[in-house]
C-alpha cells in the first residue's frame, strides 16, 4: 500500500537552509510515483511538499528522483505498460492553438474499402480508431501530417504501410493499431475524462470527412451520456461525417474526450454527432489483451457467427 511508505507530517516545518525547492518526481519501491517539491533531505528521508500537505518518504523507499522541467508528466506516463497519457495542469486554449499543437497526432487511415481517421496515444506509434474503419481488412495505410522540414512548405505527408492490428472490438467499435518498424516519435494526444464534460461545453472534432484531410469542426456537448442501442455515447453538435470516424473529439484543454463514431442523417437532421466516451477508450486500452486481434480471423478479431435458427412449420403434415 502507498501509505506504508509515506508518513504524513502534521507539524509546521521551517527549513531556513533551503535556498530553492525542486519540483521532482519520485519513483517509489511499491510501484507508485509521487510529484512535488523537495523541501529538505535529512535523517534518511525526503520531505516533499505536495501542495496540500507535506509527506516524509524514507530514503530506502525511493528508487529514483527526476527533476521536472517544463510540463509535468502525468502518472499514467510513468506506470509500466500504460500506452496512453493524461494531461496535467493544462490551461484552456483556442481551437487554433490546439490544432497547431496536436494536429500532427491526428492521422488519415486508408484501407482497400475506404477512409477514416485516427489519433496517436503513444509516441511509439500506437493509435486508436473505430473498428468499422478497418473492418474486414488487414492491409492498412496510415498518413501522418507533419510540419515541413524545408521552408515554403506548410506540411509534409508521411505514409506508413506496415501497420499492425493489436486489439479490436466490434461491440465497442474500437481498434488499437501500431505503426511498425519506425524509429520516429509520434505526437501523442492526451486522453481526458468524459466525466468532466458539461452540457453546453465547447468541443471540436479533427479528421478527414469524405477524405478532406485535416478538417476541424467545432460544436458543443448536447448530452454527455446518450444511450443508443445499449451503448453510451457523447452527443455533440460538432459536424461528424463519413471519414471523421475514429478521429478525436477534444475539449479546449487539448484532451481527447471521445472518439468520433457516427451521426444521424434521417429526416434531414443536422448537428447530431456521437462519440465514444474517453472512459471507454481507456478501458479498451487497459484491457487490450482481452480484445487481442486474431490474425486467423482477419475480419473482426474474436467474433463468432450465431448458428442459424431452426424453423418449425406446424402445418407441415409430412
Amino acid at each position: 500500500m502507498r501509505h506504508s511508505l509515506l508518513v504524513i507530517v502534521t507539524a509546521v516545518f521551517c527549513f531556513s537552509s533551503i535556498s530553492q525547492a525542486e519540483l521532482v518526481i519520485l519513483e517509489l519501491a511499491d510501484g507508485y510515483s509521487i510529484k512535488g517539491e523537495i523541501l529538505q533531505q535529512k535523517r534518511n528521508a525526503y520531505y516533499v511538499d505536495l501542495g496540500y500537505s507535506i509527506v516524509q518518504i524514507p530514503e530506502d523507499a525511493v528508487l529514483s528522483v527526476v527533476t521536472v522541467t517544463g510540463e509535468i508528466p502525468a502518472m499514467s506516463q510513468l506506470e509500466s505498460g500504460t500506452l496512453f497519457s493524461e494531461s496535467n495542469d493544462r490551461r484552456p486554449q483556442t481551437v487554433s492553438e490546439l490544432v497547431s499543437e496536436f494536429g500532427e497526432g491526428v492521422v488519415l487511415i486508408e484501407t482497400s474499402t475506404g477512409l477514416g481517421s485516427g489519433f496517436f496515444i503513444h509516441g511509439d506509434g500506437y493509435l486508436i480508431t473505430n473498428e468499422h474503419v478497418i473492418s474486414g481488412d488487414t492491409e492498412i495505410k496510415v498518413t501522418v501530417f507533419e510540419e515541413a522540414k524545408s521552408e515554403g512548405k506548410e506540411l509534409q505527408r508521411s505514409l506508413y504501410e506496415d501497420v499492425e492490428i493489436i486489439s479490436v472490438s466490434s461491440e465497442w467499435d474500437l481498434a488499437l493499431l501500431k505503426i511498425k518498424n519506425s524509429d520516429k516519435s509520434f505526437k501523442a494526444l492526451p486522453i481526458g475524462s468524459g466525466g468532466e464534460l458539461d452540457q453546453g461545453q465547447r468541443v471540436f472534432a479533427v479528421g478527414s470527412p469524405l477524405g478532406f484531410e485535416r478538417s476541424v469542426s467545432e460544436g458543443i456537448v448536447s448530452l454527455k451520456n446518450r444511450v443508443m442501442k445499449g451503448r453510451l455515447l457523447i452527443q455533440t453538435t460538432a459536424e461528424i461525417n463519413p471519414g471523421n470516424s475514429g478521429g478525436p473529439l477534444l475539449n479546449l484543454y487539448g484532451e481527447v474526450v471521445g472518439v468520433n463514431n457516427l451521426k444521424i442523417v434521417a429526416f434531414g437532421a443536422e448537428g447530431l454527432g456521437f462519440s465514444i466516451p474517453a472512459e471507454m477508450v481507456k478501458l479498451f486500452i487497459e484491457n487490450r489483451d482481452a480484445f487481442a486481434f486474431d490474425p486467423r480471423n482477419p475480419n473482426n478479431g474474436f467474433r463468432y457467427n450465431k448458428p442459424p435458427n431452426a424453423s418449425l412449420d406446424l402445418n407441415d403434415d409430412q
